[in-house]
């Protein structure tokens, strides 16, 4: 007979599994940083199968944009960690989907918008400034983000609201009448980064324009450092939708830090720091969860976050990281909240079958919230890689041309192509923007319905 001792043992062991182990980290300890940041990118890449034969390279189920922030996220990865298990597949991805070096290929540029193609081309900035390797006689990742911008910049868009981007690209789309923040402030990172590494002064004019467009516009609020997430042309940008995403904050947060590393510390970039950051730590590190831990509050409370938004926290996270190696004096505010943040993750990434999933929701959470996706794992991913910024005690910058960086330049990538000519939208007809009004009159009631919903209901 089994003792009641041994049997309170078994019901034990059996109740412990049922809850999960989680990832263990130890932020103090390089090797678990290292260990909890593999599983959680093998959990990603378990999810992904465009390098099997017969997939597409570089393209996930039902998303375009996601492939180019996941390979972003991979090297980043392995620049923290020197991990380079997934290089190869990287690269792979990375090239295939490269367009005429411009990140906008022909089979889903009918329906592509700004803020998608520009992820891809962060993601290539972020392969330059860290030296990720370059196949030999490939477009340099350095090119490839330029032909990003060179095919963005030609859309800043001066017959409504005298500038700004556009969220899609076609006069067909849904969304064709707003302005956001992530496209806009894309544009505006690539920029800066751009001219942080080259010092091309056209670069670092347009990182300038886009700022200042954005200041003018409810996008960029400089009076009390809020972003609004769009306006739109029709009220001549003068409205604003308010959700509040961390992405968006992170984007014109790091542009800004870049722009003051480019200027030795110019009093314009200090104070957008300053106001961008303090807004971001009161909004989405609330008191109400300790202070510290990342929060994607504008849909986490009732866990109504969808696939896009359970991405955001992971750039944001990356993005302050890099902020402190590009602006120092930030390192002791954030820092803490990267740690923080980490250590709450690694305890949510306890689910699925493998018991390390990760969900969604990293503020008080000791197990697992019962959401798992490829996008919380990415996430997971990118606060876990983040945290090795605590044990680099040499400067860590992202490269430029001038510290070492080797990625080559190319300032005309992108253009020149007839394809591409032909696919930049035409002058906008009457019937354009008749067509353009129902098709957003339509989006936009389903989208209102949608996040109230998400916001409110539930």
């Amino acid at each position: 007979m089994i003792s009641l001792d041994w049997l309170y043992a078994i019901l034990l062991t059996v109740f412990f599994a049922s809850q999960g182990v989680a990832i263990q980290l130890d932020v103090n300890d390089e090797k678990s940083i290292k260990d909890a940041a593999s599983t959680a990118a093998y959990n990603m890449m378990s999810y992904y199968h465009g390098n099997e034969s017969g997939q597409v390279p570089g393209k996930l189920p039902d998303t375009w944009w996601e492939g180019g922030a996941m390979f972003m996220t991979l090297i980043q990865y392995w620049f923290w960690t020197g991990d380079a298990s997934y290089n190869e597949v990287t690269t792979q991805g990375m090239l295939w989907q490269k367009g005429h070096d411009d990140y906008f290929p022909a089979n889903y540029s009918n329906y592509l918008g700004n803020d998608d193609q520009v992820f891809w081309g962060l993601a290539a900035m972020t392969a330059a400034e860290v030296n990720f390797p370059e196949p030999s006689g490939e477009s340099s990742w350095l090119s490839l983000a330029q032909g990003v911008f060179n095919t963005q910049v030609p859309r800043w868009d001066t017959s409504s609201c005298n500038g700004g981007l556009r969220w899609q690209i076609w006069p067909y789309q849904a969304g064709y009448t707003t302005k956001n923040a992530i496209s806009n402030g894309g544009l505006f990172q690539l920029a800066a980064r751009l001219g942080r590494y080259t010092k091309n002064q056209t670069y670092i004019d347009w990182a300038e324009k886009v700022w200042d467009w954005s200041a003018t516009t409810p996008l960029l609020k400089t009076a009390e450092w809020n972003i609004a997430d769009t306006t739109t042309t029709e009220a001549n940008c003068k409205d604003h939708g308010d959700l509040q995403w961390t992405y968006n904050y992170g984007t014109y947060l790091s542009g800004a830090a870049y722009m003051y590393n480019l200027t030795d510390g110019n009093e314009k970039w200090k104070k957008a720091i300053d106001g961008l950051l303090g807004t971001t730590v009161a909004k989405f590190f609330p008191d109400k969860y300790g202070g510290d831990i990342m929060s994607e509050v504008s849909c986490e409370p009732n866990m109504m976050c969808d696939r896009n938004q359970d991405c955001f926290k992971g750039f944001l996270s990356s993005w302050l990281t890099f902020t402190t190696t590009v602006a120092p004096y930030t390192r002791d505010q954030i820092l803490p909240k990267i740690l923080a943040s980490a250590q709450a993750a690694a305890k949510q990434c306890s689910g699925g079958d493998s018991k390390t999933d990760c969900g969604r929701r990293w503020y008080q959470q000791d197990k697992w919230d019962g959401t798992k996706s490829l996008e919380s794992d990415m996430s997971a991913l990118s606060v876990f890689s983040s945290t090795m910024i605590a044990h680099k005690k040499e400067h860590h910058a992202p490269l430029t041309a001038e510290t070492g960086g080797t990625s080559k330049s190319n300032p005309s990538a992108g253009s020149g192509h007839e394809e591409q000519r032909q696919n930049m939208p035409k002058p906008i007809t009457t019937g354009d923007r008749a067509g353009a009004s129902i098709v957003t009159f339509i989006f936009a009631c389903g989208w209102v319905t949608s996040v109230s919903w998400m916001v409110y209901g539930g």
